[in-house]
């Protein structure tokens, strides 16, 4: 389930469409949570689609760390790359606003920590980065554990339009986390190798 602040808004031909914010979204909002709707699709079954179909699965899917594709429902799956990304995934099948998102401005995943198939080219952000690569949670997680872990504390504190869209076991382990009664897991464990892909 999307953020209801957010709106698809055409970007250009290049880029296509992309997700941007009809409000202001403060850091330590969810800004996209799981839910019932999202289907978890397996390589198997990913195989057994046409191949047009497949086409679309994979544009619109990011892998967990077990290698299955989630396929999101809603206009979460309009959200685009960014090495420089204003969101960010956690180990709880949430994402989060690691920094504020202004009105208008335009929701961004770094798409190293969506367990890429491929690595791709892309557009210039003037960063020292310009490829994404399957293993770039191996790579960066201790960065992006640094953005979770300074933001994480403010879910608490802002408002969570998603909250009553998630698991009750889900919001009760953001409570222990926020009140420290559990640590915060690492990035790295949403992590998929394909070298294990025949245990799981």
């Amino acid at each position: 389930m999307i953020h209801p602040d957010t709106e698809v808004r055409f970007i250009s031909l290049e880029k296509g469409r992309g997700l941007f914010a009809s409000k202001a979204i403060p850091a330590g909002t969810i800004v996209w949570c799981r839910d019932p709707l999202d289907r978890e699709i397996s390589p198997l079954e990913m195989d057994n689609y046409t191949p047009v179909f497949r086409e679309i699965l994979l544009t619109y899917s990011f892998r967990n760390n077990k290698g299955n594709y989630i396929f999101c429902w809603d206009n979460g799956r309009y959200i685009n790359h960014s090495f420089a990304s204003n969101c960010c995934s956690t180990p709880y099948e949430i994402e989060i606003a690691i920094r504020n998102i202004e009105k208008g401005e335009e929701l961004t995943d770094d798409y190293g920590f969506l367990n890429i198939i491929e690595p791709f080219e892309a557009l210039p952000e003037g960063t020292e980065r310009s490829v994404v690569y399957p293993d770039d949670l191996l790579r960066y997680s201790d960065l992006w554990d640094v953005a979770l872990q300074n933001t994480f504390p403010k879910i608490k504190t802002v408002p969570q339009p998603l909250q009553n869209f998630m698991s009750l076991e889900t919001w009760q382990k953001i409570n222990n986390i926020s009140a420290g009664k559990e640590p915060l897991a690492s990035i790295r464990s949403c992590y998929f190798s394909s070298s294990s892909k025949g245990s799981s």
